[in-house]
């Protein structure tokens, strides 16, 4: 069952938000604000949680703060990867969550925190039992990303591509699964208490398989995404209600993110939408289907 909604992903990084188009985030936070009403209209006490800010950055939450849209969130969200990307130690961890709590004084999730297989096995193993030590009794959610490795053949979110160099090719690695299937080392040190995220593309022939493995590890929570360009395309509505049916025994945490090309003031899923209005009535139109009248709040950690 849906118990939570993400308001956008990493909208303070330009492979997902081109905030060059919107250098103040003025457009991202009237957007955000008319879509978290819209969802509040529907669904009250449904927990909405600000998308996973990537790089944790305390400036662009202020900026956010002064136009109201941590009023209208009851949590923030972070994505982390200090042993591939960030400029930064994995045992600054606790720091990172503690700036953002004070901050904005609302409880923290890390919806996105992982270690690829680039470079070696046992640097993921070693990445996630040392996440699991910093991050547990620290953030109310703890998503690990991923479960499977991208297939080889897919493409990943950025910008420059194959140009990024061993910085784009980490994407392919982040699972604790491989594309082939089979499970890597550190499978055998995952907690379940930390959750997964897994987004699954638009009629993706893993979704069964996930499920599957996601029983066989026993995680509950699970994070994913629901895409507003994908929900244009044709069949959509199928795809997203099959998918949502088998996750139904978890308790996910959706993400609402990417503009449709057709709608966006560029033909790109970054693009600040031409009416931000229109988002909105997607996010509402989402938790009307997916999530059920009476869903109440998330309850905080002790």
């Amino acid at each position: 069952m849906v118990e939570a909604v993400k308001i956008w992903n990493e909208p303070n990084n330009l492979s997902h938000w081109d905030f060059l188009m919107d250098p103040e985030w003025r457009e991202f936070s009237d957007m955000a604000l008319l879509a978290s009403q819209a969802m509040r209209d529907v669904r009250p006490g449904l927990t909405q949680v600000l998308g996973g800010i990537s790089p944790i950055d305390p400036q662009f939450l202020r900026r956010l703060a002064a136009f109201g849209v941590l009023d209208a969130v009851d949590a923030v969200a972070v994505h982390g990867f200090p042993l591939d990307w960030n400029h930064w130690m994995i045992d600054e961890w606790p720091d990172k969550v503690r700036e953002v709590a004070e901050l904005t004084g609302k409880p923290v999730w890390v919806t996105e925190v992982g270690v690829s297989t680039f470079g070696a096995y046992e640097v993921q193993s070693f990445g996630l039992k040392r996440t699991a030590e910093l991050l547990r009794g620290k953030a109310e959610r703890i998503f690990w990303y991923s479960l499977f490795d991208l297939p080889p053949a897919w493409e990943a979110t950025t910008r420059h591509k194959e140009s990024e160099g061993s910085s784009y090719y980490r994407h392919f690695h982040m699972g604790l699964i491989r594309a082939d299937g089979t499970p890597k080392p550190a499978l055998e040190h995952f907690d379940p208490e930390l959750g997964i995220a897994q987004w699954f593309h638009f009629e993706d022939h893993r979704l069964e398989l996930a499920v599957e493995w996601l029983r066989k590890i026993g995680v509950r929570k699970l994070r994913t995404g629901i895409s507003w360009a994908d929900w244009h395309r044709p069949e959509a509505v199928r795809w997203f209600d099959r998918q949502m049916e088998a996750l139904e025994e978890f308790d996910v945490t959706v993400t609402l993110c990417f503009t449709p090309p057709s709608r966006g003031k560029r033909p790109c899923h970054t693009s600040p939408p031409v009416d931000p209005g229109e988002f909105a009535h997607f996010a509402a139109q989402v938790v009307d289907r997916y999530v059920p009248a009476g869903a109440g709040t998330v309850k905080r950690c002790a």
